[in-house]
């Protein structure tokens, strides 16, 4: 049953996630929440592991998802087995709209439904994806699993208590915009630089 259930989970993610890997991001939010299999947290740890490595990032999660899941269930043997049934359940649905419009991709081409359809999914796309990004956002620039951030999630009471806000978060966060946008000598770097810098940083603030 959980293999199935991971299957199904994937596949509607896959089939809704209009927008890419990181409209897939509120998708697993909800998953945490419904299923128990992970938490917010390890969600945010999926996005800094799937955007340090190659591959698209929705396929990265859910492989990575289905392995944890599948580890939990019974070992190796369960993590392998979930890590290929939950990106087949991603990928499914986009083989097969694929293939249907390929088959019909004259008709679809001029089709003036379906242009009105991509004009209404364009927006929901960049919603979702815009959702993503501030909830990446508040989880790793606030202690959202601390008591006193549901107390000023409730009474708005002191939102730069410190016991809330993860200050070396913003510190970093801070220091990145600044190297990425206004410091010539570093702006033109390769992502990757940032990306294992900010893990060295990581790693030293934790010990």
């Amino acid at each position: 049953m959980l293999f199935l259930r991971l299957f199904y989970e994937f596949f509607k993610t896959g089939l809704f996630a209009v927008g890419g890997g990181m409209a897939t991001i509120p998708f697993l939010y909800n998953m945490a929440d419904s299923t128990g299999w992970f938490t917010r947290i390890d969600v945010d740890n999926m996005i800094a592991v799937g955007e340090s490595t190659p591959g698209p990032i929705g396929v990265n999660m859910a492989t990575y998802v289905g392995y944890i899941t599948g580890m939990n269930e019974g070992g190796l043997p369960f993590a392998l087995l979930g890590a290929v049934v939950a990106t087949l359940g991603l990928i499914t649905p986009s083989i097969i709209v694929i293939l249907i419009i390929a088959s019909f991709l004259k008709s679809f081409r001029d089709n003036r439904y379906v242009e009105s359809a991509f004009y209404g999914l364009r927006p929901a796309s960049t919603g979702l994806i815009a959702a993503a990004g501030l909830s990446v956002a508040v989880t790793n620039l606030f202690y959202t699993e601390s008591e006193a951030f549901n107390a000023v999630i409730t009474k708005w009471s002191d939102i730069f208590d410190p016991a809330v806000v993860n200050w070396k978060g913003w510190a970093l966060a801070a220091v990145l915009w600044v190297l990425t946008n206004k410091v010539k000598q570093t702006k033109k770097l390769h992502p990757i630089i940032f990306i294992l810098g900010s893990a060295v940083v990581g790693i030293v603030l934790v010990m």
